[in-house]
């Protein structure tokens, strides 16, 4: 039996990066994949889904009229379309090959990696099985991080079988552009492929939206400028609208939806997409022959370090999706790291997971960090706000592309620290991070105020709005009231909390 220092179950990108940073300690590591390399954040997830969303974009751009100039006998296919994100993704997946190539054992350098192809299932503490379809085998490791990440919910009652029934995962198996599409889900999820196949105008878009707002965990202003710009690029949305039934017909589905106030929709689509949240895979792992056990939920849950919560004796580590945490690539990658640190024993500092920045693919695209305005009266913590459009910033107007906010939010105490910022438009996913590192380091209203934005950058836009609380914007609030919004939130004083 091979004997490694690591064994990693998943190459995502939980998994990945885990031995990426534990090649830095010099260990020997294998990796174990059930199926691609690079997992949802490769192939069925995050660089698919956006790549299809920039090429969406793209297309969008080309096709407005609104600027000067037209583009004629503009026209879409969509096997070309496949055919460019499938090379996007594989593209990704050929670089970490690289890497693993580059470590293979037979290199003799200081650390190596090897990857096995099969399902991993855990046979004690020390060993696990590997079955594919030409051989079964054992392995050894005294250190196991499981990164087997998570999959689309199914729809109880409906098959997803990727040919009329569709979810994230099967999105890529069509052949052409649906002429008429459900999306049951307005999560980001949802609405990131309403944002996508809207883009194209070559499909009729319907949204199911269970309660009466779209991303229902954000403020309601943000879900309403999401939804209002969804609307305003040909998207459907059915508010307070459940799903009572699919029928299947020949050469469609009959869609009946029953909505809060009673009355009932029938629709005739071609597709439908399912796009109701994720669930983990940690079944058919054999934990029971470690003595771990998922919580109700299929997670689990890790320290601060990503061992397996309640099972200090041993070292086994979880990251990525399987943990409950934010299911972002980010954080995946971020508990990797840490795993690796862990058993190498290099950690000095507990994991953080505060103030995370998060990106959201609409149109246009919207970014958050921090805490939001529901988080904050949850927490009876005061804060002021404002939120400032990009109608007032000087490289919007030269874009020709307004759309968009900066909202931030302070913490009401006296000490003006930041709390959280939302923020859409042009640019939006690159410049959350500053806000990120200004949260981070604790830095005050008057700290942030001594540092110049260039002109003209989209950033002045959070310049202006970190002005407009001290009262010294250029645009004045009284002037630009639809541009400017301001508000605060206190709770009673017997429930204040400090942040």
């Amino acid at each position: 039996m091979e004997k490694f220092d690591i064994i990693i179950i998943g190459s995502g990108p939980g998994g990945s990066a885990t031995a990426m940073r534990a090649l830095d300690f010099g260990k020997n590591i294998c990796i174990v994949e059930k199926k691609d390399v690079g997992g949802a954040g490769i192939m069925n997830g995050a660089l698919t889904s956006k790549t299809m969303w920039e090429l969406s974009k793209d297309y969008a751009i080309a096709s407005d009229v609104s600027r000067g100039y037209r583009a004629s006998g503009l026209m879409v296919d969509f096997q070309k379309v496949k055919k460019t994100v499938i090379q996007a993704a594989k593209e990704k997946q050929y670089h970490i090959l690289s890497q693993i190539e580059t470590f293979a054992p037979e290199k003799n350098l200081k650390g190596s990696i090897t990857i096995k192809y099969g399902e991993a299932k855990f046979i004690d503490d020390k060993k696990i099985e590997i079955k594919n379809n030409e051989k079964t085998e054992i392995i050894v490791s005294d250190n196991f991080v499981i990164a087997t990440g998570a999959r689309p919910r199914q729809l109880p009652g409906y098959k997803t079988d990727q040919k009329r029934i569709y979810d994230s995962d099967g999105i890529l198996n069509l052949k052409k552009f649906p002429g008429r599409m459900l999306i049951i889900g307005s999560g980001i999820i949802g609405c990131e492929f309403a944002t996508i196949f809207s883009n194209y105008k070559n499909t009729e878009v319907h949204l199911l939206d269970r309660t009466n707002l779209v991303l229902p965990f954000e403020d309601e202003d943000v879900s309403q400028f999401v939804s209002k710009n969804l609307e305003n690029n040909g998207v459907k949305i059915h508010y307070t609208a459940s799903l009572r039934e699919i029928r299947y017909k020949k050469d469609y589905l009959e869609v009946v939806l029953d909505y809060k106030d009673g009355h009932s929709r029938v629709l005739e689509i071609d597709i439908a997409l399912i796009a109701i949240g994720r669930v983990p895979n940690s079944e058919n792992l054999g934990l029971e022959n470690i003595g771990i056990e998922p919580n109700e939920r299929g997670f689990l849950p890790v320290d601060e370090t990503c061992k397996v919560i309640g099972h200090k004796d041993k070292s086994v580590y979880a990251v990525g999706d399987i943990t409950g945490h934010l299911q972002l690539y980010s954080v995946a990658q971020l508990q990797g790291r840490y795993a690796a640190r862990a058993i190498s024993d290099t950690i000095e500092n507990p994991i953080v997971y505060d103030n995370l920045s998060t990106l959201m693919f609409f149109k246009p695209e919207v970014a958050a960090v921090g805490m939001n305005e529901k988080m904050l009266r949850e927490k009876n913590i005061a804060y002021k706000m404002v939120c400032y459009s990009n109608s007032l910033v000087t490289r919007s107007i030269a874009m020709r592309n307004t759309d968009g906010f900066v909202k931030i939010l302070l913490s009401d105490d006296g000490e003006d620290k930041i709390l959280g910022m939302r923020a859409a438009g042009p640019q939006a996913s690159s410049f959350i991070i500053s806000v990120a590192h200004l949260i981070n380091t604790g830095n005050s209203l008057q700290e942030i105020m001594k540092v110049p934005h260039p002109h003209p950058s989209i950033t002045e836009g959070i310049q202006e709005c970190m002005r407009v609380f001290d009262n010294r914007s250029f645009y004045k609030p009284n002037v630009f009231p639809e541009y400017i919004k301001t508000g605060s939130w206190k709770p009673k004083p017997d429930k204040l909390e400090k942040f």
